[in-house]
């Protein structure tokens, strides 16, 4: 892949009608190129693990008559799951030793690559992009989407991380009021009606009440955290088999960063040993992954590996955040899952208005304003200008800078001096191509230098909100500039960006070090920050004249 650095020429000459034609022309088309459906064998592909396909169907279900005409065609064995699932945790997932897809009702878009099945905070950007096509078949597509997720929390207990087996253990940032938002008041759904938002309202409420549970309460700050119910490594590590071993690697050669990640155990454990190893770090006979994950008689802890799922959940994976390679993440109240929440409460007070349940609003807008305080008292810092991750565990504040800071603009959570705060310390993020996620250079790609969609989008989008225009406007062009120049390169969207050199060429230290081409959320960003770009233009040409 050809690499290239933002300068100013470049974003003068690349921002042309025609070049703009060319990589909208390649997002229009990426959404059937991207698009997954039960009846389509190469939907059941999974590059993340080397068993056959399976399909599952939720517990009792009589398989659908296209699925059956279709598979016969994939040679894909369709299951039903051992019994019936209301909430997470009820099925576990030894109990679906053969790892397969779930089975969802609609279509939907994949992200792309390795990612080849409906993830749920990709979803809300890819759902993005498909309203702003302002086609119908987008429209219904996004609200297909929506669905599914419907049809996850009502046979799979959850929104899941993804829809595969190995993910019944965890689900990602919750982004479905979000979502339900995007596509109901879309001027093009009037075909919506109050009833459709009545189901997606109750939904919606077991999805908010999975995150207000004990598992992912952050202590007593009446705050969330991440958590992922399962034990030792990731089954989806399993193409990735270096992952594990590096981070060892890594924490043997730093012995002065204090972790309680390493122990001393044997690579060749005997029965007995690896009867321990299942508690202090993971079952070997249980997990292919476990059994490789060890260097020179060192192994990771259980402590490691349910920071390293809670990671997961985040969607942040991986970055050193919360700690190195993120491994205390269960520890920590963050600014990005709490934002979202807010909103989430916020959003459910519109709905319950909209539905004519003026007690429910009240009460939604009850928890949203007992959440804003505990994210004042915890997680502002007044002397840094900004938002902090809490550990709840040692009650200290992070003091690590990241772009999730702006989620609390996106949700609305901020105060407007609280966004002039937050305003000012934009330099320690902004870079030539776009907004990185930290200003420290850990090796992994969730840190400097690298920029992702979806955060450079809620920054810009929570900037524009709070009247910070300029901003907004020009920290759109510089990420939509460096999507674009490197699609002019290689005719490519990819899923991160290297933000300080404008390259689509990435060298991750430790942790995914591909990437991937597709892609669904940055094809979703591309296009809304083309349409904030062009209104701009639009405000500009009719502006007053003098």
């Amino acid at each position: 892949m050809a690499s290239f650095a933002i300068n100013a020429s470049a974003q003068v000459s690349s921002q042309t009608p025609a070049t703009n034609a060319k990589i909208l022309a390649y997002i229009d088309n990426g959404w059937n190129t991207l698009s997954r459906s039960m009846t389509d064998c190469k939907s059941l592909i999974d590059p993340k693990v080397t068993t056959a396909p399976v399909l599952y169907l939720p517990y009792g279900m009589t398989t659908p008559s296209a699925v059956t005409s279709a598979h016969q065609q994939c040679n894909v064995e369709i299951r039903n799951l051992p019994r019936k699932i209301t909430q997470m945790g009820d099925v576990r997932v030894a109990e679906i030793p053969v790892e397969g897809l779930l089975y969802l009702p609609n279509q939907y878009v994949v992200p792309g690559g390795r990612f080849n099945e409906m993830y749920g905070w990709d979803s809300y950007f890819i759902i993005l992009g498909l309203v702003e096509e302002k086609k119908e078949p987008d429209s219904k597509l996004a609200q297909g989407m929506i669905e599914n997720f419907f049809f996850e929390i009502e046979n799979y207990g959850a929104i899941l991380n993804a829809n595969r087996t190995y993910f019944f253990t965890r689900s990602q940032p919750p982004f479905l009021t979000s979502m339900i938002r995007e596509v109901y008041e879309h001027p093009a759904n009037k075909h919506l009606t109050n009833e459709w938002l009545a189901k997606a309202y109750s939904y919606a409420q077991h999805d908010y009440s999975l995150w207000t549970s004990p598992i992912h309460r952050a202590g007593d700050t009446g705050l969330a955290r991440y958590h992922d119910i399962g034990e030792g490594p990731v089954p989806e590590m399993a193409d990735d088999s270096g992952y594990y071993p590096d981070v060892i690697r890594w924490l043997l050669a730093h012995p002065d960063i204090p972790t309680n990640y390493l122990i001393d155990a044997p690579d060749d454990p005997t029965p007995a040993e690896a009867a321990s190893l299942a508690t202090v770090s993971c079952d070997i006979t249980a997990s292919r992954v476990c059994a490789r994950a060890h260097v020179d008689g060192h192994r990771l802890t259980a402590a490691f590996y349910r920071g390293d799922r809670a990671m997961r959940e985040s969607g942040f994976d991986t970055s050193f955040r919360f700690g190195p390679f993120s491994g205390s993440t269960d520890d920590y109240a963050p600014v990005c899952l709490n934002s979202l929440l807010y909103k989430n409460e916020r959003d459910m007070a519109h709905f319950a208005t909209l539905l004519s349940r003026p007690s429910e609003a009240t009460e939604w807008n009850r928890r949203a304003a007992a959440r804003r305080a505990a994210i004042n008292k915890y997680l502002w810092n007044p002397t840094q200008g900004m938002f902090y991750d809490y550990n709840f565990t040692t009650q200290k504040q992070s003091i690590y800078n990241y772009l999730t800071t702006f989620y609390t603009l996106w949700a609305g959570v901020a105060t407007q001096q609280q966004a002039a705060e937050l305003h000012k310390r934009l330099s320690a993020f902004e870079q030539d191509g776009g907004l990185a996620m930290s200003d420290n250079n850990s090796g992994t790609q969730w840190d400097l230098p690298f920029g992702w969609a979806p955060t450079n989008w809620l920054a810009i989008k929570g900037l524009a909100q709070y009247g910070f225009t300029e901003d907004a406007s020009r920290l759109a062009r510089k990420f939509s500039q460096t999507i674009l120049q490197n699609f002019l390169t290689d005719a490519t969207i990819r899923e991160k960006y290297n933000v300080v050199s404008g390259s689509a060429n990435v060298a991750v230290a430790t942790g995914y070090k591909s990437n991937v081409v597709g892609f669904g959320w940055t094809n979703g960003v591309y296009l809304q920050m083309h349409d904030l770009l062009t209104h701009q233009s639009k405000r500009i040409a009719t502006g007053p004249k003098h």
